[in-house]
């Protein structure tokens, strides 16, 4: 069996993987100006890169909003496109090893999928997500490069930023800790730094993710989260989520190609 290539176009951004025989092979994700000139960048460093040659490529599978502006077969090659939430339901399963659980896509806004073996649904989404963070950073910091402001908030204080229950309660509330936020930017102080701007963005950012991600969840059961998309890559996921999970008794997951999962689940389309 010959590689199947699973690209993710984005407007800007996209993501490509190759699987063969299950094993996954070097992911890269690539920016450009457009979907057509980053899909075909992208492609063609992937091949290069990982000295495959055109005539090893079975097929190819395109998802993605920016799949839309392409209609033609990828350099002659055998090419179809996969339904986005499937992809990023397959793409989910497969890395995160879960059966059932909802997917937390976390791209420029955020999508919600529901997995339940073979039955994968959408179930909804929210405004909420790497748009948000890069237009809101490029207003109050100046730059909306988020690699940088993510550097940013690791130096940040969110108590000069967040309403935490500690700062309208003398003893904890039922089952809310007292470092628990009970109003996000609620506190901004004049003392605020950038740096704890920063951090405050970004965690208003990922805790409307996860509160919109346990809410989908109520009368179904489900208790595993699998957070993917490129907001997953930011490193205070892991502060933020721990604290959910200890506050709600939810567990999230970030699998090891989480930003290149829609991409997998492309692939894996073609399979299924």
């Amino acid at each position: 069996m010959g590689i199947i290539i699973g690209i993710d176009v984005g407007i800007s951004t996209t993501k490509i993987v190759g699987l063969r025989d299950g094993i996954i092979i070097s992911p890269i994700r690539i920016k450009a100006t457009d979907p057509v000139t980053s899909l075909y960048g992208a492609f063609g460093k992937y091949l290069y890169d990982n000295k495959i040659a055109l005539r090893d490529v079975e097929h190819v599978m395109l998802t993605g909003v920016g799949a839309g502006y392409v209609n033609e077969a990828i350099y002659g090659l055998p090419t179809s496109k996969a339904e986005e939430f499937i992809a990023d339901g397959l793409g989910a399963r497969y890395e995160a090893k879960q059966e059932k659980m909802i997917v937390v896509s976390m791209g420029t806004g955020t999508t919600l999928v529901k997995c339940e073996g073979d039955d994968i649904s959408h179930i909804g989404g929210i405004g909420m997500g790497g748009g948000t963070l890069s237009g809101l950073s490029r207003l109050l910091l100046n730059t909306d490069d988020i690699k940088l402001v993510a550097n940013m908030a690791e130096r940040g204080d969110l108590s000069q930023v967040d309403l935490q229950i500690g700062d309208i309660s003398t003893t904890p509330l039922p089952n809310l800790p007292m470092d628990a936020t009970a109003s996000l930017f609620g506190n901004v102080k004049s003392t605020a730094t950038p740096d704890d701007l920063a951090l405050g963005l970004i965690c208003m950012v990922l805790q409307t993710i996860g509160s919109a991600a346990i809410l989908s969840s109520l009368g179904n059961g489900i208790r595993e989260f699998v957070l993917i998309g490129n907001l997953s890559m930011l490193p205070q996921c892991n502060i933020v989520y721990p604290a959910m999970e200890r506050l709600y008794g939810v567990h999230f997951i970030i699998p090891k190609y989480s930003q290149f999962c829609t991409a997998i689940g492309a692939a894996l389309c073609y399979k299924k």
